[in-house]
């Protein structure tokens, strides 16, 4: 049986909008040409072309990869509510306490988020190419993940990482998670090995230039 490539969840995903190649390739601002390649595996979208490309396909940059989990992007409504970008030094005190200095920068979200929301700015290159560092991310705390999702966990020796959720089980039942990067120079974690911590899921993300 032939395992499904990235072309193919393109190009699933552009016939399930009901996009022609010339179409999707007009909002990505690219020749069809390349998105023809991009579904014939002659090539594959990077960087901020994976990006536009998950926000017009309406599914995470990580299942475009490697198929893992479904579709999260919502739909902009421009609600007006203003987060606080927060260093990863205030991360744990606004976790328990809600509460800031006063000094954050406040950032004005798209999607509806919780109270207890927050922005934070990458800085690692974990997961590359689909996030780099210097992007500013925002996280719900109350937005439960799904496979294939991306999450800020905590880890004792690292601190708080970005990474793919993957839920799990193992022959005896046990359930467990995995946390994975999309840069291949980073290792997977699996919660049965290290005490990890899943505090909130990614719900939407800018790119700095």
């Amino acid at each position: 049986m032939k395992k499904e490539t990235i072309g193919d969840r393109i190009k699933l995903r552009r016939k399930s909008l009901q996009l022609t190649q010339k179409a999707l390739a007009a909002q990505l601002a690219v020749s069809h040409v390349a998105v023809s390649q991009w579904e014939k595996e002659e090539t594959q979208p990077r960087g901020e072309n994976l990006l536009r490309l998950a926000e017009v396909l309406s599914c995470a940059p990580a299942w475009l990869i490697d198929g893992e989990g479904q579709v999260f992007v919502l739909p902009s409504t421009h609600t007006g509510q203003q987060i606080p970008q927060l260093e990863q030094t205030a991360l744990d005190n606004w976790l328990v306490t809600g509460l800031v200095s006063g000094d954050e920068i406040s950032v004005s979200v798209d999607t509806p988020c919780s109270a207890g929301s927050f922005a934070l700015r990458l800085e690692e290159n974990a997961m590359q190419p689909a996030c780099q560092r210097g992007d500013v991310l925002l996280f719900d705390p109350e937005v439960l993940p799904q496979p294939g999702h991306y999450v800020l966990a905590k880890h004792p020796q690292q601190g708080y990482l970005l990474r793919v959720w993957r839920p799990r089980q193992s022959e005896q039942g046990e359930h467990y998670f995995e946390l994975a990067a999309l840069n291949p120079d980073y290792p997977l974690l699996r919660s049965t090995q290290h005490t990890l911590q899943v505090v909130a899921t990614l719900v939407e993300m800018r790119r700095r230039f």
